[in-house]
C-alpha cells in the first residue's frame, strides 16, 4: 500500500527534526552567562567575607605582638586551620598532585599522608609545646628572632632573616602561578593577570589590617571550604570512569597504551620507590624548618590547645593533603603522553581532569584554590614582612622604634611584598622565565635545609653551639644554590651519586640538606664548644617551671 501525501509530510517533518540543527545561539549565551553569574557570585561572597574578617579583627592588631602574634591567644581550631592551610597552596593542589600523580600514580597518596603524620602530627607533638614556651620566654615573635636570641647572636639573627627575605619571595610569587590554568578553564578570555592583581589586593587588605588573627580566621573558613571541596572535587572525578575500580583500570590502561608498565600505577609504592621516599621526606620534614609553620606555635593559647591542635591539624592534612594527592594519582586516566609527559604539561594535568566537571563544581574548586593560595599567601606575607622589620630593620636602626613605627613598617612591606610577588607570577606566566621557576623551586628545601636542626635541637639540646647553626645554614643555602645552577647552566658533576641521586632534583637536594642538617648541627657543635651560647640554663628553666594542674591531667597526688 503506497504511502499518501499526508504520511509523507509526516516523514518530512520527522528527518527534518532528526536532522535539526543546535539550538540556537542565544541558548548557548544564556547557559555561560548563568554558569559565569553563579562564579562571579561565589566571588563575592568568598572575597567579602575575606574583608569583613579583617576588619572586625583589627581591634586585635593594635600593637606588634597582636599583629604578628594575635596576642598569643589564639585558640587550637584557628591555629591547626591556619597550620594546614599555610602547608597547603595551589602548588601542591595543580602542580605537586598532577606532576606526582602522573609519576608515581595512586602511589603518590603516600606523600599525602606523609604529609599528614610527619610533616602535621609530629611538629605539632614534638616542636609545639617547646616552641610556645621556650619563645615567650626568650620574648621571640619570629624565627630569626629566636635563633638571635637562643644563641646570643646577633649576626645570626641578621642572616636568617636574609635567607628568609630571599627565598620566601619566589615561593610566595609561586602561589599565583597554580592558579593560572584553572582561572583561563574557569573564565576563558579573561586575562589571568586580572585573577592576580585583585587575589594580591584583598589579601593586602584583610592581612594588612587585621594582622595575624584575621590571617587565622580567614583560614579557618578557607580550610572549610578546602574540606569539602576536595571531598567533593575526588567523588565527581572518579565517577567520570565508573568510580574507584573502573578508575583505576582507566589508569592502567591509558598507562600501558602510552608504553609504561601500567599496573605500577595502580600498585601500592608505585613505579620508583625511593624517588617517592625523597618527595615525602621534602614535602613532610620540610615544615619543620619553615618559619611561616613554626610561627604558628608561637600564638597558640596554652597546652590543651596544642593537643587538640595536634588532632585537628592532622585530620585536616588527612583530608586535604591525601585528598589532592589521591585524586593527581588518577592523572592517567584523563591524559594522553607526549613523550612520555602529559600534553600541556604537568601544571595542565588537574585543570584537564576537572574540565568536564559541572560548572558550578568548577567554580566551588575555583574557589577551592583561591582558598588555598591565599591562605598561604597572607602567611607567607605576614613572616616576610615581621621578619625584614623586627630582626633586620629595627637592630640596624639608630634609636629604639616605637611600636606604632614598627607596625607602619610592616604593612608598608606587607604591601610591597605582595605587589613583588604579583609582578613576579606576572611575568614568569607571560614570558616563561625559567630562573624564576627554578628559584620557586628551591625556595623549600633552602629555608628548611637551613633552619630545621638549628631550630629543633635549640629547642633540645642546651650543647647546640653558634657554629653548628652556621654551618647548617651554610650548607642548607648552599646545597640548593647548586641545584639551582646546576637546573639553569644543565651541567654535570660527573659523578653519578651526585647527578643521579644528590642533585637529580631540588627535592632530592632540598631532602638531603634537611636531614645532613640534622647530623651536621651536633658533630659542628661538639667540636665548637668554644661558640656555645652563656645563660643557656637560666633559658631551658623555663621547661622546669613548676604550674599546678587539674586531676584530670595528672594522677599524681
Amino acid at each position: 500500500m503506497k504511502a499518501g501525501p499526508i504520511c509523507d509530510k509526516i516523514n518530512d517533518e520527522l528527518f527534518a527534526r532528526e536532522r535539526r540543527p543546535p539550538p540556537a545561539p542565544y541558548f548557548l549565551i544564556e547557559r555561560q552567562m548563568i554558569s559565569l553569574t553563579v562564579k562571579i557570585i561565589l566571588l563575592v561572597i568568598f572575597f567579602g567575607s575575606m574583608i569583613a574578617v579583617g576588619l572586625y579583627c583589627r581591634r586585635r592588631a593594635t600593637d606588634v605582638n597582636g599583629f604578628v602574634l594575635g596576642g598569643r591567644a589564639v585558640g587550637p581550631w584557628l591555629t591547626a586551620f591556619a597550620f594546614g592551610t599555610s602547608y597547603f597552596s595551589a602548588v601542591i593542589f595543580v602542580g605537586y598532585a598532577g606532576q606526582f600523580g602522573w609519576n608515581f600514580g595512586v602511589a603518590s597518596t603516600w606523600i599525602g599522608l606523609g604529609n599528614a603524620f610527619i610533616g602535621s602530627l609530629l611538629p605539632w607533638a614534638i616542636l609545639g609545646r617547646r616552641t610556645r614556651i621556650l619563645t615567650q620566654h626568650l620574648g621571640s615573635r619570629t624565627m630569626p628572632d629566636f635563633f638571635g636570641l637562643r644563641y646570643k647572636s646577633p649576626a645570626m639573627k641578621l642572616v636568617a632573616s636574609a635567607i628568609v627575605f630571599l627565598f620566601l619571595i619566589p615561593y610566595t610569587a609561586s602561589l599565583f602561578n597554580g592558579l593560572s590554568r584553572l582561572f583561563t578553564m574557569a573564565f576563558p578570555g579573561v586575562d589571568y593577570s586580572v585573577c592576580v592583581i585583585v587575589m594580591a589586593a584583598l589579601t593586602g587588605i584583610y592581612v594588612i589590617v587585621g594582622g595575624y588573627m584575621a590571617t587565622a580566621v580567614n583560614d579557618f573558613i578557607q580550610g572549610i571550604i578546602m574540606l569539602v571541596g576536595i571531598v567533593a572535587t575526588i567523588v565527581a572525578v572518579l565517577s567520570v570512569n565508573g568510580g574507584l575500580m573502573g578508575s583505576l583500570e582507566k589508569v592502567v590502561t591509558e598507562a600501558s597504551a602510552g608504553g609504561a608498565e601500567g599496573w605500577k600505577f595502580a600498585s601500592f609504592l608505585g613505579p620508583d620507590p625511593l624517588f617517592l621516599l625523597f618527595v615525602v621526606i621534602l614535602t613532610s620534614l620540610g615544615t619543620w624548618g619553615l618559619p611561616q609553620m613554626v610561627g604558628k606555635f608561637y600564638a597558640i593559647r596554652d597546652e590543651a590547645d596544642i593537643k587538640k591542635g595536634t588532632i585537628i591539624s592532622t585530620f585536616f592534612a588527612i583530608v586535604v593533603a591525601g585528598g589532592c594527592y589521591f585524586l593527581g594519582g588518577f592523572a592517567r586516566a584523563f591524559m594522553t603522553p607526549v613523550d612520555g609527559k602529559p600534553a600541556g604539561g604537568f601544571d595542565n594535568v588537574v585543570p584537564t581532569m576537572l574540565s568536564g566537571l559541572p560548572e558550578i563544581l568548577i567554580a566551588v574548586v575555583l574557589v577551592l584554590v583561591l582558598s588555598a593560595s591565599m591562605s598561604t599567601l597572607s602567611s607567607l606575607v605576614l613572616t616576610s614582612s615581621s621578619t625584614i622589620t623586627l630582626d633586620f630593620i629595627a637592630p640596624m636602626a639608630k634609636k629604639e622604634m616605637s611600636e606604632k613605627k614598627k607596625m607602619l613598617i610592616m604593612r608598608v612591606f606587607i604591601a610591597f611584598f605582595i605587589v613583588l610577588s604579583a609582578v613576579i607570577a606576572i611575568i614568569q606566566a607571560k614570558s616563561n622565565v625559567v630562573f624564576i621557576a627554578q628559584l620557586m623551586g628551591v625556595s623549600w628545601g633552602a629555608l628548611s635545609g637551613a633552619f630545621l636542626a638549628p631550630f629543633l635541637y635549640g629547642l633540645y639540646w642546651k650543647k647546640t653551639t653558634r657554629a653548628g647553626c652556621f654551618a647548617s645554614f651554610i650548607f642548607g643555602v648552599g646545597m640548593s644554590i647548586l641545584q639551582l645552577v646546576k637546573s639553569l647552566a644543565g651541567f654535570s658533576f660527573g659523578v653519578p651519586f651526585l647527578d643521579n641521586l644528590v642533585f637529580r632534583t631540588s627535592l632530592h637536594s632540598g631532602s638531603i640538606a634537611m636531614l645532613c642538617g640534622l647530623v651536621i648541627v651536633p658533630v659542628v657543635s661538639l667540636l665548637s664548644r668554644k661558640t656555645r651560647p652563656d645563660g643557656v640554663d637560666e633559658m631551658f628553666s623555663c621547661y622546669d617551671k613548676k604550674i599546678e594542674v587539674s586531676q584530670k591531667t595528672s594522677l599524681i597526688d
